[in-house]
């Protein structure tokens, strides 16, 4: 199995995300976060549930973030972050304002 890779890429792209976190006002990111977690919770999947509960379980495909209106912040690379996205690492690029890797249209 390869998923010490895997955590390590996680690790990785979730360092980078939190290194540049405070770069950017604590309040916009704040604000930012929790409209984020306003989107999962709206979204419906199968059985009644949410995408907020699926995200935490099982993480969120880029392809599923893309379709939702998130696209990659220009310059920003993907190489290293981990598809699907771990909820950490969602929640701490939403935290990071301006240095995040992706643009949000909810915030």
């Amino acid at each position: 199995m390869r998923i010490f890779p895997m955590v390590a890429a996680a690790a990785l792209a979730t360092s980078a995300v939190l290194a540049t976190a405070g770069s950017a006002s604590a309040a916009q990111d704040t604000s930012c976060q929790h409209a984020g977690i306003k989107t999962l919770q709206s979204v419906k999947v199968d059985k009644g549930g949410n995408l907020l509960a699926a995200v935490a379980r099982d993480g969120l495909p880029i392809s599923t973030a893309v379709s939702l209106g998130v696209t990659v912040r220009p310059g920003a690379s993907l190489a290293g972050v981990p598809d699907p996205l771990p909820l950490s690492l969602i929640l701490a690029d939403h935290r990071a304002g301006d240095s995040s890797i992706f643009i949000y249209p909810w915030c």
